[in-house]
Order: C-alpha cells, then structure tokens, then sequence
C-alpha cells in the first residue's frame, strides 16, 4: 500500500525518533567517539554508522567483540550522553517526516517510540521543537528491550488506547521496521519518503 492509503487507515502514528524524525546519526557518532575513547580505543566513524540505531547496550556489546576490551559501560554511557547534549543546537529535523507529524498533530493520537534513552531522545525532541507534537514518548528505559522485540511498539499503542493493527509506524532502520511488522503494525520505511516520488 502507498503511503496515503496507509494514512486514510490509521487511527494512530507512531514514529521512530533518530534517523526518523531528527537526523542524529553524526552527534551520535561524535559522542559515541567521545564514550569508546575511556576504553583506549578508536571507534571509526564507518564502524558506527553500520550500526547506528543500536541500542546503547547492543552497541556497546558490538565494541568489546571488535577490539576485545571490556568497557566500564557506566562511564562510557555517561561520556557519550554528555557530549551528544552539548551538540543539541546542531540537531536538524527530517522535514519529509516531520511534516507529516505536523499535519497530523491534533488530528489522531500520535507517539515516539525509540529504542534510545529518555535522557536523549526527550531533550532531543525539544531542542528541535518537536517534542509537543506527540501525546507520549516511549523510550528504552520504558520497556527494557531494544527493537526487533516489538515492545516499543506495543507500549505506545497501550498508551495511545489504539490497537496495534490500527497504527502506522515510520521507520529507518531494518530492526524498527522489523519491530513493527512482529506488533502487527503497518510500517513506513522513510527511506522511501526520501527518495521521493
């Protein structure tokens, strides 16, 4: 189904936060950088935008197997969140996704649903003033598991009292769109917004 025969059927929208709504892959590979570099180690920019989209967890798990350290992964995680929130100006939305959302504001109950970290994704969502658009944000704190498990997904419907096979999902990344399709959820992989008609 195209896109705007999706959205005439959904009672619901639910949108993945990074690489989605706000393009963070670059302040997140610089603050990942900043996080790897206690263990003594260099991470390579090409490393991490293979993976970008992990959880912090499944990242950091990807790290110690390359280059065989164990990390300190409080420090690691704390270094990383610090230097990615002073980059909070350089954040840009993703104006064909973010478009949507604005249309839609008001119109059907709308939430984020992201595999990051609420100390991330919220002040994310505010410094590009999209945090008002959505009824509820659900992070990774909330749930405990990183996508694919469709958790996420599933406790953003809950919120929005929708059920799951009324919801559309937009999507960047091969385990969201995974994610949703195991909720039951119809999903759009914005990369094909992006590429256009």
């Amino acid at each position: 189904m195209d896109i705007d025969t999706l959205l005439a059927i959904a009672d619901a929208l639910i949108f993945d936060c990074d690489g989605t709504l706000i393009d963070t892959a670059p302040l997140y590979s610089q603050a990942w950088a900043s996080g790897f570099a206690l263990s003594g180690r260099e991470m390579p920019a090409d490393w991490y935008n293979a993976r970008a989209g992990l959880s912090e967890y499944l990242l950091m798990d990807a790290f110690e197997v390359l280059h065989g350290v164990t990390l300190d992964r409080e420090s690691t995680v704390m270094q990383m969140r610090e230097t990615f929130l002073k980059g909070l100006a350089f954040l840009r939305e993703i104006a064909v996704v973010t478009e949507i959302a604005r249309r839609n504001h008001g119109e059907r109950p709308m939430a984020v649903a992201s595999g990051g970290s609420a100390a991330i994704v919220e002040p994310s969502l505010k410094a590009t003033g999209l945090a008002d658009l959505f009824d509820t944000v659900v992070t990774f704190d909330d749930v405990g598991r990183a996508k694919p498990d469709p958790d996420l997904f599933l406790e953003a419907a809950r919120r929005l009292d929708v059920p799951p096979e009324r919801c559309l999902v937009f999507e960047d990344s091969g385990q969201g769109i995974e994610a949703a399709k195991r909720a039951g959820m119809h999903v759009v992989d914005v990369a094909e917004l992006m590429l256009g008609p």
